[in-house]
């Protein structure tokens, strides 16, 4: 349905935001006036997903945290789900990774950009007694590294703005962009990839030595020179093939096998960007092999 991402500086009230907004949501939701889809709110955090602040310390325990957040963010995004993200984030390249993760769900985004002053910041660290607080060395390196979110740049879009004095979060405004908002389609970036089945490379190459044998044996019996002619590769296997007016030598046609074997190689062991499902039975590869030949044999 949706993904709301909580940006600011640490300790500048994102969490507190984050609860009224989750509220607000639910709020709404339960209201007997709702009448769209059912759907939930799922708030992930640093307390959510058992995440120490000992994790932002320095790089190399950090990127496992975030690792385990995307996984998270991955995981439930949904159709039928709302997730509120209430972590750092200050990194843009981060927030441009869960944007991508929802288009490719197709699920609306929004951000939530929390102000504060850095000052303002230290003391609220500096004053929890839960046993969360940051150690100062972290704070003054994350505030510093921060990265500001922009309305401008389309992963940051649409872009509400808190200050630490407003009561409480733009609720109407979120709740309009999250269920009447655009759902940006995914693009080539963020699809997945259709990958070939596991005996597809076998069969592209046992299909088109079928083809080649065949043919080879087709011109040896019938005499035939040029036109279209139908061959039998196998008892389930019929292909129809233009050939020219000679007769096409064995080494010509293992040289253009092996060219379109080449050629299809890439699209089975990387993926394919064709759109729908690519169909890699054998009498799918003896048809495009065929009309390979055709288009490729010399006149």
């Amino acid at each position: 349905m949706a993904l709301i991402t909580i940006s600011g500086y640490l300790c500048s009230g994102k969490s507190r935001r984050a609860a009224q907004l989750k509220r607000h949501l639910e709020s709404r939701l339960a209201d007997p006036s709702y009448t769209g889809p059912s759907l939930s709110v799922v708030l992930l955090s640093d307390d959510t997903l058992n995440i120490d602040r000992s994790s932002y310390n320095d790089s190399r325990s950090e990127k496992p945290a975030r690792g385990t957040l995307f996984t998270a963010v991955q995981r439930n995004l949904a159709q039928n789900t709302i997730v509120i993200v209430d972590t750092l984030n200050y990194i843009k390249g981060f927030r441009y990774q869960m944007y991508c993760a929802a288009r490719e769900i197709k699920v609306r985004v929004c951000t939530v950009y929390m102000l504060a002053t850095p000052d303002l910041c230290e003391q609220w660290n500096n004053e929890r007694t839960d046993g969360k607080a940051y150690a100062p060395e972290t704070l003054a390196n994350l505030l510093q590294r921060y990265e500001e979110p922009s309305s401008m740049v389309r992963w940051d879009s649409p872009l509400f703005t808190m200050s630490w004095t407003d009561e409480d979060v733009p609720a109407d405004g979120i709740w309009r962009a999250i269920t009447e908002g655009m759902v940006k389609p995914p693009n080539t970036g963020t699809q997945a990839v259709a990958k070939a089945p596991t005996d597809a490379l076998r069969t592209l190459e046992h299909t088109t030595a079928s083809v080649v044998t065949a043919l080879v044996s087709e011109q040896a019996n019938s005499g035939s020179l040029g036109g279209t002619t139908t061959i039998a590769p196998s008892s389930t296997l019929k292909v129809h093939i233009t050939l020219p007016p000679r007769n096409v030598t064995l080494s010509e046609l293992q040289r253009l096998k092996r060219q379109f074997v080449t050629l299809h190689k890439k699209a089975i062991m990387l993926g394919t960007t064709e759109k729908g499902v690519v169909d890699w039975s054998e009498q799918s590869v003896a048809d495009k092999f065929a009309v390979y030949l055709g288009e490729n044999i010399k006149f």
